[in-house]
Parts: structure tokens; C-alpha cells; sequence
């Protein structure tokens, strides 16, 4: 094998549309860009795209559901943790989508992937690198809520099953006219990645304006 083709073979780094070139191994902050990763989780379907619809449900817009729920279960959630909530499904821009029981057989090194993306994500985005346990928690079950509704509303999955494997959802209530339904519709890509930026620009808008001493809603 020639060298060239070898070094090629091994490469560990992916171009991104904004020029960056990121790697895997060893990601730093600064190759991270808001517009590579709302492209890329717009592009990137839940449930390996087993979902109904015209449209994948995108890891975008999933993230934008998931940070709504946590505010529902916080709402004084400060703007900062409400970044890392958004944020929270955030390496999959690079690494994909994996279902859960294909996470489980890949075992460790998956893990070791996701969180050093996460951590340079966190740092590039002025958060820290390991967050604390009750964002954590926190992002993880409003991620679990959502679940579920996708689950029911999309992936074709009965309330029973659903509620036997993601546990159904306590301290949240949706709202509108059908109190068991999110009303899950999936949008185009770029609708979902639109939305995500938009979403990313208020809250750094509302975090500055904390930094400068003021109050802000939701």
C-alpha cells in the first residue's frame, strides 16, 4: 500500500462546510462552528430514520424540543444551562445518531468519542467542559420525555411500550388541545436547521444580557 494511501486510510479529522477541519481524537474548540453543527443535526434522523413523515425527525430539531421541556420543568433555568441543553445531542453532528442498543454494543469507546466532542463543544461555547451533575439530570430527562412522545407520535411505538421503555413522563404536561401529544410534525432540513440557529442567536442574546446585570424571561 502506497504511504500516502496508508496516512489517507487513518485520517481521524472531518472537513466541515465552514472549512474546519475537526478532529476526532483530539477536537479542538476552535474548529467548532455553530453553522457546522446546526447543518450537520438537521441532517441527522432520530430512530435511524424509522419515523413517519414526509421528513427524517432531525437531531436538531429534537434538541430544540428537548430544551423547551427542560424550561416547562425549570423555568428558571438561566441562559447559560439552557445553551447546554440545546447543545446537549450535539456531537452527533459529527458522529451520527446511534440508537441506543447499538451504543451498547459498541461499548466504551463510543463514550470516550462523544465526550471529548462534547467537552470542546462546551468550551468553544463559553460552558464548561464536564457540566454538573443537576444540568445533567436535567437534560437527560427532558431527552427522555421527548423520547417518548417521538416514540408514540412517530416512530410507531403504542403509549404502553413506549411508557415500558423510556417511562412515561411525570412533571410535564404538554400543552394544546391533545394533553397526551407533543404534536410532533418533522420539517425539512432546512427548516430544522434554521430554527436551531435562531434558537442558538436568542439564547446567546438573553446570556448577554445577564452578563450585563440584566433580568430576562424566557
Amino acid at each position: 500500500m502506497p504511504a500516502d494511501q496508508s496516512k489517507s486510510s487513518s485520517r481521524a479529522w472531518q472537513r466541515m462546510l465552514s472549512g474546519r477541519r475537526l478532529d476526532l481524537l483530539d477536537p479542538s474548540p476552535l474548529d467548532v462552528e455553530i453553522s457546522d453543527i446546526a447543518h450537520g443535526l438537521a441532517r441527522v434522523a432520530r430512530w435511524n430514520g424509522q419515523t413517519s413523515g414526509d421528513h427524517a425527525f432531525s437531531v436538531a430539531e429534537h434538541s430544540l424540543i428537548v430544551e423547551d421541556i427542560a424550561l416547562a420543568l425549570k423555568p428558571d433555568l438561566p441562559p447559560h444551562w439552557r445553551l447546554a441543553v440545546l447543545l446537549h445531542d450535539a456531537p452527533e453532528y459529527v458522529i451520527g445518531d446511534m440508537i441506543s442498543p447499538f451504543k451498547a454494543v459498541m461499548g466504551g469507546d463510543y463514550k470516550v468519542v462523544e465526550n471529548r466532542l462534547q467537552g470542546a463543544i462546551h468550551l468553544r461555547f463559553g460552558l464548561p467542559a464536564e457540566l454538573p451533575q443537576t444540568i445533567k439530570k436535567l437534560a437527560k430527562r427532558a431527552d427522555i420525555i421527548c423520547a417518548y412522545y417521538e416514540a408514540v407520535e412517530l416512530a410507531g411505538f403504542d403509549e404502553v411500550e413506549a411508557a415500558k421503555i423510556f417511562g412515561a413522563p411525570r412533571g410535564f404536561k404538554p400543552d394544546g388541545e391533545t394533553p397526551k401529544r407533543l404534536g410532533l410534525t418533522p420539517l425539512p432540513a432546512s427548516e430544522a436547521q434554521s430554527a436551531f440557529l435562531q434558537r442558538f442567536e436568542e439564547i446567546e442574546n438573553l446570556i448577554q444580557l445577564v452578563k450585563n446585570g440584566k433580568k430576562v424571561a424566557r
